[in-house]
């Protein structure tokens, strides 16, 4: 029999987060299809492998041998690199766990249980209204295990084998819990993702290599895309520069007169540059002095711009000054070249690249932040899943940022619209608020999966309208939806329209679809803008 673990040290934290990481390269698809919504988003495992996979490769790398110390670079790596709601909650239970371990060389089993605890404590904290049936219900399950086998000295697998346990029980019982899942037949997806994760941890302490090869992969997106349909710095350059010996400010001097949206990230001896630039082999000369080049990634950004240059018979969106060196500016997230377009041309200063299936990180934020030209930023994250990231870029940055959680593409329109650098902070976010609640959103998306709605079969490939996270009207046909959908939201006050179409739709296709439906919709002006977004075939938004 294989002997207890008692003390648990380095390198047997370094395996459980391996363990960890492994084990979601290999469940994270089957996490994703627990999502109860038949929309494209269930990304709930994508997320939280994304998560991990930032503190696995800072736990991998780290020079560290202290479990105390490696704990505190995979919790910093974890808030850093969180994607969506559940990788925040995640973040926050590896925060927990660093608080448990601080100071530590080696810990107890007693005391790495504890930590676990702490974890628990902290991801259910991170949540302000936790919702019974959720990832946070198996949490406490699971620190009610773990706090039994602690009280009885139990070895650290044992206690993570009785975490489990009690965990899986309480995963069982969440569909008794949420209707939604009772009515889908599934478990909570980030319940499934913390059993998932324990898992992990307990494979990698016991040395069992269940996981395919850990590969960290980019981890860093930072966005500074610009809308013009002639791109003066058109190469993404992307690289990372291992054993950097020379100054951040001479690079910052070198790399300023080469290009523009230039982020220098810098780590252990090494250092990872983002610039956009016309001559991307000047960049890559000058970066050869400075140590050896790693990972080099360069993308034409023109082609992004493709379906913008070619939209002739789309109305181009009001222009107005853009205010990159007010004291007061917009960060504002989008998926797509054509709202990244409009969201810069009405008033936003930064546009982070994210939504449904994309959640950005929050050492995005961080970065944008950092290398802005503002004193302080409004941040719009524009979908549900993001507010959460959002708030943690409030967390360590204070003052430098204000967070207005528009939770859809038009709310984060209207609130740019209403936005005036030359209003104070205070004021800025009283009109936002209240023109972005004024907003009537909805999006047009195709069912991913069979579902219920009302008591009605959504078959799998319906296309379905979304308005405030459910399912609002749904047809067979695209232009029988998006009519349904328009009225839905259409009020006897209503008269614009306003469609923004997907990278899935043509010009020609999108202004057919939009010219047949406009028929029928008497009173309402319908105006036709390319949005570029994936997934979603039309976002709506009606006044």
């Amino acid at each position: 029999m294989k002997p207890s673990i008692d003390v648990i040290n380095g390198k047997d934290f370094r395996r459980m987060i391996a363990g960890a990481y492994g084990a979601f390269m290999r469940e994270h698809e089957y996490i994703n299809s627990l999502n109860v919504f038949p929309v494209p988003d269930g990304d709930t495992g994508t997320n939280m492998l994304l998560t991990l996979g930032a503190v696995a490769k800072a736990v991998a790398e780290a020079p560290d041998e202290g479990i105390g110390s490696l704990a505190r670079r995979g919790a910093d790596s974890a808030i850093m690199g969180a994607r969506g709601n559940s990788g925040v909650i995640l973040s926050q239970f590896f925060r927990g766990i660093a608080r448990g371990l601080s100071g530590k060389d080696t810990a107890t089993s007693a005391e790495v249980g504890k930590a676990f605890q702490y974890g628990i404590l902290y991801a259910y904290r991170a949540v302000a209204r936790p919702v019974e049936g959720t990832i946070l219900t198996v949490a406490k399950a699971t620190a009610k295990g773990t706090h039994r086998a602690v009280r009885e000295h139990a070895a650290f697998a044992d206690i993570l084998k009785e975490a489990i346990a009690t965990g899986q029980a309480e995963l069982r019982k969440t569909p008794d819990m949420l209707p939604a899942l009772k009515a889908a037949g599934v478990v909570d997806a980030g319940g499934q993702g913390l059993i998932c994760f324990l898992n992990g941890c307990l494979e990698g302490l016991e040395g069992r290599d269940c996981g395919p090869e850990a590969n960290f992969g980019h981890t860093l997106t930072v966005p500074g895309i610009t809308a013009d349909t002639t791109i003066a710095h058109p190469y993404c350059t992307e690289f990372i520069v291992k054993r950097f010996a020379v100054g951040l400010a001479e690079v910052k001097r070198q790399l300023e007169q080469l290009g523009e949206s230039l982020v220098l990230a810098p780590g252990e001896s090494m250092l990872k540059v983002h610039i956009h630039t016309a001559h991307p082999g000047d960049v890559l000369e000058s970066a050869i002095a400075w140590g050896t080049l790693h990972d080099i990634k360069i993308d034409n950004m023109a082609d992004q711009h493709r379906k913008i240059m070619e939209a002739e018979e789309v109305p181009a969106a009001p222009v107005v000054k853009n205010h990159a060196k007010a004291k007061l500016a917009v960060i504002s997230v989008a998926a797509g070249a054509g709202l990244t377009a409009i969201m810069q041309q009405i008033g936003a200063d930064m546009i982070i690249s994210g939504g449904q299936t994309m959640n950005p990180p929050v050492e995005e934020f961080v970065a944008a932040v950092h290398n802005g030209a503002a004193e302080q930023y409004i941040i719009l994250p524009n979908n549900k899943n993001i507010v959460l990231a959002a708030a943690q870029v409030k967390k360590l940055l204070g003052d430098r940022v204000a967070i207005l959680p528009t939770t859809n593409v038009p709310q984060g329109l209207a609130a740019i619209l209403a936005f005036n650098p030359e209003n104070n902070l205070e004021d800025n976010l009283q009109r936002m608020t209240a023109a972005q609640a004024a907003v009537k959103a909805g999006s047009l998306t195709m069912a991913v999966r069979d579902s219920t709605v009302e008591g009605r079969n959504v078959p799998e490939g319906s296309y379905i309208g979304v308005v405030n996270g459910s399912v609002a009207v749904w047809s067979g046909q695209l232009d029988i939806a998006l009519k349904k959908l328009i009225l839905y939201l259409a009020g006897t006050d209503s008269s614009m329209v306003s469609l923004y179409y997907g990278a899935e739709l043509s010009d020609r296709e999108a202004a057919e679809l939009v010219k047949e439906v406009g028929k029928e919709l008497q009173g309402l002006e319908v105006e036709l803008y390319f949005g570029g977004q994936p997934h979603y075939q039309f976002l709506v938004s009606v006044d």
